[in-house]
């Protein structure tokens, strides 16, 4: 089994929540492909009261990023309270073949714990009725698990008086789809239950894409979806004050990763790692903004915590409430997404992102039938084609390779368009985040600094094509060149 290396574990620290509210409910919103838009966090186009309104009476973090810019080693990582590339479970939607990849020894999901405790676990939607139909909500992980460990859809099912852990799974981004007729639908919703949907020509955009029709009702779509997100939390909230649960319930609102955008899920930008993470709850500080680092695999030491059930010594996630010193640095990763192989890291701290490209042979937008399925994406490969785009956006998404070192200022290069990292100016900054880049990934075992074996690759691989249509033809041909690219040493 895998050995997970104990350098950057913390002690088990008592919570000071515990101690207010002894074994208090503990529910988890979990979002989909969603960033930071809410107004809360500065969001000026659209209003959220309902998050807004759990930051109001709870703590929000402002640097608050994710371990993994996709769905599934992101979840894989936050139901462990572990790194992904500490698991295994660091290429997105793998073991899911005759392959499998099964937890360290000592790895165990929180629910489980949770459930030990004798807590009843449940996911689903949150909303009256989910228990009855034993609807369970998203996944996603990249191991072996067993089912048992949620007992049902909604905590409407538990026994009188026994608390619950509850994961609220919402869309979130994903409710715009991929399409331009699947974000015009959105807006049309959008208008028949708001009144009106967020106008396309009002939106900014980040300076890396151009202002395309196609682009800016995407991204209109996208703000709309952040305010069906905010509607559910609010739905969820008035279901717990109505049962006279809310003041009994911690509660953790966060989303998985960032927009899906050419630049931002799948990658190691801010547009791709920076995500909401609000906490709400029995001794949680009210009205308050934190500055220091968190990360979503921060969710389940602070949950267990709370719930006055031992954290692992091997948990690598923090109880942002516990009494241990801020970090001053975090960590991420991107490998393998679907059919496309990648290999990216990277280490932040209170000035700087590091991001190292192990292969910058490549092109940042590699082909990817999921992302090049997407209408904004082909949108931006017509303009691209034609000539249209101007210097930064064809830098920064259409080079045929990469630099294989990124260097930013990330506070102050909000986009993370300036790439420092051949500036001699910089060189002793370069030096000390290569440095700590790599002490992380031996410390914590980076199991993603060998190649993903043929052997998991084509197991992977068998569940995405076969079936005829067309991305099965484009997974088919992706699949050809990855494995020709890696013959060329590319």
């Amino acid at each position: 089994m895998v050995r997970i290396v104990a350098a950057v574990v913390l002690l088990c620290v008592a919570s000071p929540l515990v101690a207010e509210a002894a074994r208090p409910n503990v529910l988890w919103f979990v979002v989909d492909d969603m960033s930071a838009n809410f107004s809360c966090y500065g969001e000026k186009l659209i209003e959220t009261p309902h998050v807004d309104r759990l930051a109001r009476e709870g703590t929000r973090f402002s640097r608050a990023f994710t371990t993994a810019p996709v769905c599934s080693p992101c979840r894989s990582a936050m139901i462990t309270g572990m790194f992904q590339t500490s698991i295994g479970a660091h290429h997105h939607r793998s073991g899911r073949g005759v392959e499998k990849i099964h937890l360290p020894d000592g790895v165990v999901p929180v629910p489980e714990m949770f459930q030990q405790a004798g807590y009843f676990t449940c996911i689903g939607d949150g909303l009256p009725g989910g228990g009855k139909k034993n609807e369970r909500g998203k996944t996603d992980y990249n191991f072996e698990w067993n089912p048992k460990m949620y007992d049902g859809g909604d905590w409407s099912a538990r026994k009188p008086g026994q608390p619950f852990f509850m994961q609220v799974q919402l869309a979130g981004g994903k409710l715009r789809g991929g399409t331009s007729e699947s974000a015009r639908k959105l807006a049309e919703r959008a208008r028949k239950e708001f009144g009106a949907a967020i106008a396309p020509n009002s939106v900014t955009l980040p300076p890396y894409y151009p202002r395309d029709q196609v682009l800016l009702e995407d991204w209109a779509a996208y703000l709309d979806a952040v305010r069906f997100t905010d509607q559910h939390v609010g739905k969820v909230i008035a279901r717990l004050e109505d049962e006279k649960l809310l003041d009994q319930t911690l509660v953790i609102f966060m989303t998985d990763h960032g927009i899906s955008h050419a630049r931002g899920k799948q990658f190691l930008y801010d547009e791709g790692t920076h995500i909401p993470f609000v906490v709400r709850g029995p001794g949680v500080p009210k009205g308050v903004v934190r500055d220091d680092f968190v990360q979503q695999i921060d969710m389940a030491p602070t949950s267990l915590a709370a719930a006055g059930i031992e954290v692992p010594r091997t948990m690598q996630g923090r109880d942002v409430f516990g009494s241990g010193k801020p970090r001053d640095s975090i960590f991420a990763a991107r490998d393998r997404c679907d059919e496309t192989v990648e290999h990216l890291r990277s280490v932040r701290t209170d000035r700087w992102l590091y991001i190292r490209n192990f292969l910058p042979q490549r092109p940042h937008l590699q082909p990817n039938a999921y992302k090049d399925g997407k209408s904004i994406v082909q949108s931006l490969r017509t303009l691209h084609e034609a000539g249209k785009l101007n210097e930064l956006p064809e830098r920064l998404l259409f080079a045929p390779t990469r630099s294989n070192e990124e260097l930013y200022e990330w506070k102050t290069d909000r986009f993370q368009t300036q790439n420092l990292a051949t500036d001699p100016a910089h060189a002793v900054t370069l030096s000390e985040m290569r440095g700590r880049l790599d002490h992380w990934m031996t410390a914590t075992n980076d199991l993603g600094r060998e190649p993903e074996s043929e052997k998991m690759y084509d197991s992977d691989m068998e569940l995405y094509v076969g079936r005829g249509n067309k991305k099965d033809s484009a997974v088919t041909r992706n699949i050809e060149l990855m494995k020709q690219w890696a013959k060329d040493g590319k």
